[in-house]
């Protein structure tokens, strides 16, 4: 890995600020996945903090950014654990709404022996997050944000208000199109750099042009052809005019440029338990890099680590690397 991959210390004080979905997971560990309408049994129940925003704030903030998280939780003892672990993370939670008549987003996730995963969530409080909220939120850190990262479990016109903002203040944004919602391409006129796995990828590019032949089709969560997948992120670089960065799993990373280049950078080998957390991690890492001045090259290659260390605990934060840890992992990769 070059030198200037290492992690250091952010060189200014600009913040990373996540918008997004903020849950509790309800975890089960089973030798494999249910099929439909099957049962499977796990030894036992594991509760964590979840919700893409969430999490994403915790991966930035372990990574050492200075975060404030812009969400909902309900008015009930789960909403105000989970305010106060957020806060032991460091993150700033006044962006964070509590609300009286909502519940605490919950996600219910079976995991394997494999460390695949399937996720179903009830979104309570994220389904209130409004785009005053985002708005108004936004408007008071703005001038200090070096990344704004939003997630798409809260409501789409949320979603849009945040992307909106960011842009149009000049603030670096990432979208993280997950999951794959109808306003995510209207959005790309904005400019957002998109961070889609191989299947939304998909399905973004399935949307916007329903007739795909067959020798792009991809198959998978980790394709090998990358071939097609650069050439389907292609075609959304030229909506948004800005990169496409395409997550690939134990793959690693896809960047594609406006101009049609496109990058493939590798993971490192990783011992996976557990792949719940770790576009998470990818995405809190991304942010925090480049809001500390990384160039996007470099922020991808550390996320990549991040997210490699990351699966080999299980629970989507409970392996979320510290900035000593991802640097330990580039010097090593």
């Amino acid at each position: 890995m070059a030198p200037d991959s290492v992690v250091t210390a952010p060189a200014t004080s600009k913040i990373v600020v996540v918008v997004g979905a903020i849950n509790v997971d309800l975890v089960v560990v089973a030798d494999r996945l249910p099929r439909p309408g099957e049962t499977v049994v796990g030894p036992r129940l594991q509760r964590y903090g979840g919700g893409k925003g969430a999490n994403a704030a915790v991966a930035a903030a372990r990574a050492g950014a200075a975060v404030r998280l812009v969400g909902a939780v309900g008015a009930d003892d789960t909403g105000s654990s989970t305010i106060d672990e957020l806060r032991a993370h460091g993150i700033d939670v006044s962006g964070i709404a509590v609300l009286p008549d909502e519940a605490t987003g919950v996600a219910l996730i079976v995991v394997d022996r494999w460390g695949e995963n399937q996720i179903a969530v009830g979104a309570g409080a994220n389904s209130a997050v409004t785009p005053h909220q985002v708005s108004k939120t936004l408007s008071e850190v703005l001038d200090r944000a070096g990344c704004v990262l939003v997630s798409t479990e809260i409501p789409e016109e949320s979603v849009a208000a945040a992307v909106e903002a960011a842009t149009s203040s000049g603030v670096p944004c990432i979208l993280n199109p997950a999951p794959v919602v109808p306003a995510v391409l209207r959005l790309l006129r904005y400019g957002p750099l998109l961070t889609p796995n191989a299947t939304e990828l998909n399905a973004l590019v399935a949307a916007r042009d329903e007739t795909l032949s067959d020798s792009h089709k991809i198959q998978n969560d980790f394709p090998d052809d990358l071939p097609a997948v650069t050439e389907r992120a292609r075609k959304l670089t030229r909506m948004s005019r800005a990169p496409v960065v395409v997550t690939m799993g134990g793959q690693g990373a896809l960047i594609v440029n406006p101009d049609g280049h496109a990058e493939h950078l590798p993971a490192p080998p990783a011992a996976v338990r557990d792949t719940t957390g770790a576009g998470d991690t990818f995405n809190g890492v991304l942010a925090a890099r480049l809001a500390a001045g990384d160039s996007l090259g470099v922020a991808v290659r550390t996320a990549i680590v991040a997210a490699s260390i990351s699966v080999a605990h299980v629970g989507a934060r409970a392996g979320m690397p510290t900035a000593a840890l991802i640097a330990a992992g580039l010097r090593s990769s």
